[in-house]
C-alpha cells in the first residue's frame, strides 16, 4: 500500500519537472493532468483525525506538498498556457475530431466493434472530453467485459474528479462493476486504498475492513499477487489506535501463514519480530504444512512464469491438477486466473460453468459466470443454451409468451428473418441447405403449438418442413404426429401416420406399427381394418423393391467376380506362354554350349555362375544328367550345392526331426484349445495352471513352441473330468497379459468337418444394432445406460482386436425390431465425449472369399503361378541385361561363332537370342 500511494504521490513531481521541449510526451503530460493521488490532503486530515497522532502520514505515501483543489488547479491553469508548452495544434485537433466523427459513426451501424470502442475512448480521453469519455465508456461496459487496464484508467480519472461524498458514491459503484468482470489483484488493492480515504466518514471503517476481507476471499490464495492485499490490510490495520487491533493484526499473520504464498519465509520472520509473545505451536504446524503445499504448487507457477501469454496450456495442466486436490476456492480462483488471459475461449467458460453446475451449486455464483460467459463470447450457442438452462435451473423468473404480446410478434419476425438468410445467403450461395433438418421450423412449430394454441399455424410449418424433401424419414413424421398428439386431435394424428405410411422410406415398418397401435387403442374397428390394409399394402410393396435392389446388388456382385475370374485367367495364360518361351531358350542355349565347349578349356567361370547351371531345373521332357559338361577344366572342380528339391527335403526332414507335443484325440473331451496368448509369454504352464485349476482339477498343460523354441500363442489344457473342460469354456475372452484368451473346445476338423466354431452372425439382424463412431474411452457400462433410455437391452458387445483394445464399434442387441428401430433414430448422429456415433441396423456386408491358388499341373503341362509378384505382376525386373549392340540380328555365321540359330516359333521369334559366354568370348577376341 505504501509503494502504491509513494508512487502516486510522485506523480506531480515528476510532472512538474517535465520541460515543454518533449514533443514525445504530449500523451503522457496531458494524461498526467487528469489524474489525482488516491489520498488526498482532506483525506489526509479526516484519517489523521480519526486515527490520531499515532500514524504518520509519511509512511502511508502521502507527501505535505499535495495542495489543495485550487492550488491544484492553478498548476494545471499555469501548465497549460499556451506561451510554456507549445504542443497543442489546430491541425491535430481537427483531425481528431475528424476520427471521432468517423469512430461514432461506426459504432452507429455496428456497436460490437470491440477496436472501435477503445480507439473512441483513447481520442476522447486526449482532447479532455471528460463527460464523452464517460459515456463512451459507459456504453463499452455494458457491451463487453473491461481488462484490467481499462478499469484502472477510468477508476484514476474518476478518482480524480471526485469533489464530494456523492462523487464517492459513484466510485465505490463503478469498483463494484469493475471486480466482476475480471479477478484483477490491483484494482482489488486501488479499492481498499481508496477506501482508507473515506475513513472519516460514517462507516467508513468498517467499509475498509469489509473491501479488504472480500479481497482476500477473491485473491488472497493468489500465490504470487495474493501477498500484496494482506500486506496492505495488516498496515492499514497497525495504523488503527483500538483495542483490539493487536489481536487483529495476529489473526491475520496467522491466516496467512496457513496459506501457501509466495516469501512466505519472509512473512514468518516479521512476523516474530513483530509479536512480543512466542509463536504458538499450532500456527508453526500451519505455517510448515502451507510450505509443503507450496512445493507441490511451485512447477506449476513457475511454468506460468516462464511461459509467454495467453499460456492456454499451463493454465489447462493447473487446473488438472487443482482439480484432482478438491479445494472449491482453489479450483474457482486458478479458473479465474486462466480467463484472465484467455476470456475468448469458449471452451474454458463452458469447463468452468460445468463445474460450477455440478459442485458448488450456488445460484448467484453460477449465473454470473455464466453471464460474464456470454459477455466474452456471445458468439458460442452452447453458452447461451447452457445460460438459459443455469437460470431454468435456479428458478429466475421469466414471462410466457402470450398471443397478444409484442414480444411474439418479434419472435415470429425474427424465424422469418432467419429462413430467409438460410434460404438467399447459404442455399442459394453454397448450393447446400443451411438447416438440413430443419431444426429452426421445428423450433417455430413447437412454440407455435404449446405456448400460442395455434395448431394452424404449427401444420403449415410442418407441410413446408415435409416439403424440404424430409417426408421420406419416419423420424420426421413421428416428431409432427408427437406434437399433433400433445396439441391437436385424433383426426390429424391419423391423417399425420396415414400419409408416413406412403412416403417413408427408411423404416416403414416402424410407422406402420405406430399407425396400428393408435387404431387398436382409440380407432374403431372400421379405422382398424383400413389401417390394416394399408400396411400391408405398403409393406408388401417395400419388400417387392427390397428384394429387386437386393437382385440388382447380386447380379452386380457376380458381374465383378466373373470380371475378376476373367482377369485371373488372362494373367495365368500370359504367364504359361513366358514359361514356354524361356523353355524354348533354354533349349537353344544347350545347343549353342555344346558346340563351343572347346572355349571352355581356357577360361573357366565363376563358381557363382556355375553354382546357377548346376542348380537349374531341367526343361519339361528332359532327363538332368548329373554333371554338365561345361569344360575339362570344371570336370574335376567339385562343387557341394544341393539342387532346391534336395534343400527342401532336408528342412523338411529337420522338421520331422523336432519333437511334437503329443496330443490323444480320444481326451478330447476333456481338453480345451487355449489361443490367441500373448507370445512373449514366459513359462505359459505355469502361468496359465492357476487360472484354470478354478475350473478343475488339470492334467497336463502342453504349449505349442516353434523349431527355435519360441512360445507359438497356444496350447492344450487337459483335465481329470469333462466337466471341469465344460467349465474352462466360460474363460474364452479373458484378459490375460492385456490380451483376450479364446478358448475352444477340442476338435479334430479332419475327423469332424461338421463341426461348427461359433462365429458372429453376418446376416440381417433387425433387432440388433450396429454403433460406430465411439470414443475408444467408452465402457460397456456407459454405452447400455444410454441404450437402456430406448428400450430393453438384451445384449451388448464391445468389439476388440486380438489384443484386447477397443476399435470404437459396438453391437447391441434389443428385444424387438420396434424397440431397435426406435433407437436407431434417436441414437443415429448422437455425441458421446465429442465423438458424433452412427447406428444403424446390423447388417454386415458378405466377404469375399479369398480364391484358393490353383495347383501345379504335370511336368509336362503348362506352370500357373501361385502368386503374383510385385506392383505390377511381375517377379524380376523387364530390364534386358544384354548390350544394345548385341541386339541385332546376324544373316551370317560369325568367325569362330557358332552356327546360326534354328528358326523358332513365331511367338517367340520377337524375343533377343539367347547368348553363351563363349559367343561374348568370341565377339570380345574379333574386336
Amino acid at each position: 500500500m505504501a509503494t502504491a500511494a509513494a508512487t502516486s504521490a510522485a506523480e506531480p513531481e515528476a510532472e512538474s519537472k517535465a520541460g515543454p521541449k518533449a514533443e514525445g510526451e504530449e500523451e503522457e503530460v496531458k494524461a498526467a493532468r487528469t489524474r489525482r493521488k488516491v489520498l488526498s490532503r482532506p483525506v489526509t486530515a479526516a484519517t489523521y483525525k480519526t486515527i490520531g497522532p499515532q500514524w504518520d502520514p509519511q509512511e502511508e505515501g502521502v507527501s505535505e506538498s499535495d495542495g489543495d483543489d485550487e492550488e491544484f488547479a492553478m498548476a494545471s491553469s499555469a501548465e497549460s498556457s499556451p506561451g510554456e508548452y507549445e504542443w497543442e495544434y489546430d491541425e491535430e485537433e481537427e483531425k481528431n475530431q475528424l476520427e471521432i466523427e468517423r469512430l461514432e459513426e461506426q459504432l452507429s451501424i455496428n456497436v460490437y466493434d470491440y477496436n472501435c470502442h477503445v480507439d473512441l475512448i483513447r481520442l476522447l480521453r486526449l482532447e479532455g472530453e471528460l463527460t464523452k469519455v464517460r459515456m463512451a465508456r459507459q456504453k463499452m461496459s455494458e457491451i463487453f467485459p473491461l481488462t484490467e487496464e481499462l478499469w484502472l484508467e477510468w477508476l484514476h480519472d474518476e478518482i480524480s474528479m471526485a469533489q464530494d461524498g456523492l462523487d464517492r458514491e459513484r466510485v465505490y459503484d463503478l469498483f463494484e462493476k469493475a471486480v466482476k468482470d475480471y479477478i484483477c489483484p490491483n484494482i482489488w488493492l486501488e479499492y481498499g486504498q481508496y477506501s482508507v480515504g473515506g475513513i472519516g466518514q460514517k462507516g467508513g471503517l468498517e467499509k475498509v475492513r469489509s473491501v479488504f476481507e472480500r479481497a482476500l476471499s477473491s485473491v488472497g490464495l493468489h500465490m504470487t499477487k495474493g501477498l500484496a492485499i494482506w500486506e496492505a490490510y495488516r498496515e492499514f490495520e497497525s495504523a488503527i489506535v483500538e483495542a483490539t487491533r493487536l489481536e487483529k493484526v495476529h489473526s491475520l499473520f496467522r491466516r496467512q501463514l496457513a496459506i501457501p504464498l509466495y516469501d512466505m519465509e519472509a512473512t514468518f520472520a516479521e512476523y516474530e519480530e513483530w509479536s512480543e509473545d512466542p509463536i504458538p505451536e499450532s500456527v508453526i504446524q500451519n505455517y510448515n504444512k502451507a510450505l509443503q503445499q507450496l512445493e507441490k504448487y511451485k512447477p506449476y507457477e513457475e511454468a506460468l512464469l516462464q511461459a509467454e501469454a495467453p499460456r492456454l496450456a499451463e493454465y489447462q495442466a493447473y487446473i488438472d491438477f487443482e482439480m484432482k486436490m478438491g479445494d472449491p476456492a482453489r479450483v474457482q480462483l486458478i479458473f479465474e486466473r486462466a480467463l484472465v488471459e484467455n476470456c475468448l475461449v469458449p471452451d474454458l467458460w463452458i469447463r468452468y460453468s460445468q463445474y460450477l453446475d455440478r459442485q458448488l451449486k450456488v445460484k448467484d455464483l453460477v449465473l454470473s459466470v455464466h453471464n460474464r460467459a456470454v459477455r466474452n463470447c456471445p458468439w458460442t450457442v452452447a453458452l447461451w443454451s447452457r445460460y438459459l438452462l443455469a437460470m431454468e435451473r435456479h428458478g429466475v423468473d421469466h414471462q410466457a409468451i402470450s398471443d397478444s404480446s409484442k414480444e411474439l410478434e418479434e419472435l415470429r419476425a425474427m424465424f422469418t428473418r432467419a429462413l430467409e438468410y438460410l434460404k438467399q445467403e447459404v442455399e442459394e450461395r453454397f448450393n447446400e441447405s443451411g438447416d438440413p433438418s430443419c431444426m429452426i421450423m421445428q423450433n417455430w412449430a413447437r412454440i407455435e403449438a404449446r405456448l400460442c394454441n395455434n395448431m394452424q399455424k404449427a401444420r403449415e410449418l410442418w407441410d413446408s418442413i415435409m416439403t424440404k424433401g424430409n417426408a421420406k424419414y419416419a423420424n420426421m413424421w413421428l416428431e409432427y404426429y408427437n406434437l399433433e398428439r400433445a396439441h391437436g386431435d385424433t383426426q390429424h394424428c391419423r391423417k399425420a401416420l396415414h400419409r408416413a405410411v406412403q412416403c417413408t422410406s427408411d423404416y416403414p415398418e416402424h410407422v406402420c406399427e405406430v399407425l396400428l397401435t393408435m387404431e387398436r387403442t382409440e380407432g374403431t374397428l372400421e379405422d382398424w381394418d383400413i389401417a390394416v390394409q394399408k400396411t400391408e399394402t405398403r409393406l408388401a410393396r417395400v419388400n417387392e423393391q427390397r428384394m429387386k435392389a437386393a437382385e440388382k446388388e447380386a447380379a452386380l456382385a457376380q458381374q465383378e467376380e466373373e470380371k475378376a475370374e476373367q482377369r485371373k485367367r488372362s494373367r495365368a495364360e500370359k504367364k504359361a506362354l513366358k514359361k514356354r518361351r524361356k523353355t524354348r531358350g533354354a533349349d537353344k542355349h544347350r545347343a549353342d554350349e555344346d558346340e563351343e565347349k572347346e572355349w571352355g578349356d581356357d577360361e573357366e567361370e565363376p563358381s557363382s555362375k556355375r553354382r546357377r547351371v548346376e542348380n537349374s531345373i531341367p526343361p519339361s521332357g528332359e532327363t538332368r544328367d548329373a554333371e554338365v559338361e561345361i569344360g575339362p577344366a570344371e570336370r574335376h572342380a567339385t562343387v557341394d550345392v544341393d539342387p532346391p528339391s534336395k534343400q527342401k527335403e532336408k528342412a523338411a526332414s529337420l522338421k520331422r526331426d523336432v519333437p511334437k507335443v503329443p496330443h490323444d484325440s480320444s481326451k478330447d473331451s476333456i481338453t480345451v484349445f487355449v489361443s490367441n496368448l500373448p507370445y512373449s509369454m514366459a513359462e505359459p504352464d505355469a502361468k496359465l495352471r492357476p487360472l484354470f485349476e478354478a475350473c478343475g482339477e488339470v492334467a497336463e498343460i502342453r504349449p505349442i513352441f516353434s523349431n527355435r523354441g519360441d512360445f507359438r500363442g497356444y496350447c492344450y489344457v487337459e483335465f481329470k473330468d469333462e466337466k471341469s473342460a465344460l467349465q474352462a469354456l466360460e474363460l474364452d475372452r479373458k484378459t490375460v497379459e492385456g490380451r483376450p484368451m479364446f478358448v475352444s473346445p477340442c476338435v479334430d476338423k479332419s475327423k469332424n468337418p461338421d463341426f461348427k466354431v461359433f462365429r458372429y452372425s453376418t446376416a440381417l439382424e433387425k433387432h440388433k444394432l450396429f454403433v460406430s463412431g465411439l470414443p475408444f474411452s467408452c465402457t460397456k457400462e456407459e454405452l447400455e445406460d444410454i441404450c437402456k433410455a430406448h428400450g430393453t437391452v438384451k445384449d451388448l458387445r464391445l468389439v476388440t482386436n486380438r489384443a484386447g483394445k477397443p476399435k470404437g464399434l459396438a453391437y447391441v442387441e434389443y428385444e424387438n425390431e420396434s424397440q431397435a428401430s426406435q433407437a436407431v433414430m434417436k441414437m443415429d448422429g448422437m455425441t458421446i465425449r465429442e465423438n458424433v456415433i452412427k447406428v444403424a441396423i446390423s447388417n454386415p456386408p458378405q466377404r469375399k472369399v479369398p480364391e484358393k491358388p490353383e495347383a501345379r499341373k504335370a511336368p509336362g503341362g503348362p506352370m500357373v503361378p501361385r502368386q503374383i509378384y510385385g506392383a505390377r505382376g511381375k517377379g524380376r525386373t523387364q530390364l534386358s541385361l544384354l548390350p544394345r549392340a548385341l541386339q541385332r540380328p546376324s544373316a551370317a555365321q560369325a568367325e569362330n561363332g557358332p552356327a546360326p540359330s534354328p528358326a523358332v516359333p513365331t511367338a517367340a521369334a520377337t524375343e533377343a537370342p539367347k547368348m553363351s559366354n563363349a559367343d561374348f568370348a568370341k565377339l570380345l577376341l574379333r574386336k
